[in-house]
């Protein structure tokens, strides 16, 4: 299936969207070669803003949209919870915070030039969870939420949401003790923490996506689809899955197909490895 350009992509409806879901402080080091063993690289550029697929994912509707999208995450108490807090206040996102006592967690992106990066995370991930005491009672209000990390109780609460799409990250185990079924089940067909048997599930998801980079990737039901091809060089490949899946909810909550949604999650991801970073300077607004 190959993607749909996008002025043959209806405008999108007043929408009313949500992500739960997790932030990393992420360093973002452009180099001139990602490490290795015994050598050293050398940084062109640097650049720190608060990332991870939760905050990724929300910015990204934010922008599709043009509306202010509702993000229920998770940070600690310290100067990097506070800095995150800002910055996605900054970047238009609504805020629902369960505030923690450990460390925010932090992150090292290296980027070489041709965009494959490498990334190490430092300290445990932090996450929302049912029993903070955060406004759940808002969640059958939404059109669409997208879950990247939460327990098992949560994925129960946000299934009163009309769909609900959520990341393999969340835990094969804590997906199948919510028992319920998801309207879309999408991850990385490349990344070893995003893999898992569907045979494992408890209920089949109604679509369920593995994505593979510039290769596209595979729907069930639907078969393989083409990703869209980049028009300028490929600066930094971090995120890109994140905002595939922004863009495949999205269009999902606006009522479109399954081919229409998928389109929009193209655009989304290729246009997240034309730019440094996780977020567009001059942000692209889908009308």
């Amino acid at each position: 299936m190959k993607p749909l350009d996008l002025s043959n992509l209806e405008a999108l409806p007043k929408l009313k969207l949500a992500v739960v879901g997790h932030v990393e402080w992420v360093k973002f080091i452009a180099v001139d070669h990602l490490p290795k063993a015994g050598l050293i690289s050398h940084s062109i550029k640097t650049l720190e803003m608060p990332a991870g697929g939760g905050a990724l994912a929300a910015v990204q509707m934010r922008e599709l949209i043009n509306e202010p999208v509702h993000f229920f995450t998770a940070l600690g108490k310290d100067e990097t919870g506070e800095k995150s807090y800002q910055k996605l206040k900054e970047l238009g996102l609504n805020l629902n915070i369960a505030w923690r006592e450990q460390p925010t967690r932090q992150g090292i992106s290296f980027v070489d030039s041709k965009g494959e990066r490498a990334i190490t995370v430092i300290g445990e991930r932090l996450q929302p969870n049912a029993e903070d005491s955060l406004p759940w009672d808002e969640l059958t209000s939404f059109d669409g939420i997208f879950i990247t990390a939460g327990d098992h109780q949560l994925i129960t609460l946000c299934r009163q949401s009309d769909l609900l799409a959520i990341t393999p990250r969340v835990g094969i185990e804590t997906l199948k003790k919510a028992n319920v079924q998801v309207d879309l089940l999408v991850g990385s067909g490349l990344d070893p923490g995003e893999r898992y048997n569907p045979n494992e599930l408890s209920k089949e998801p109604k679509l369920r996506i593995l994505t593979k980079g510039a290769s596209g990737g595979e729907t069930w039901p639907g078969g393989k689809y083409e990703s869209v091809e980049l028009k300028t060089q490929v600066i930094d490949s971090y995120g890109c899955g994140d905002k595939f899946a922004a863009g495949v909810t999205t269009g999902l909550a606006a009522k479109w197909g399954p081919k229409e949604a998928i389109s929009l999650g193209a655009h989304c991801g290729a246009r997240c490895a034309s730019y440094f970073g996780p977020y567009e300077e001059h942000p692209w607004i889908f009308s």
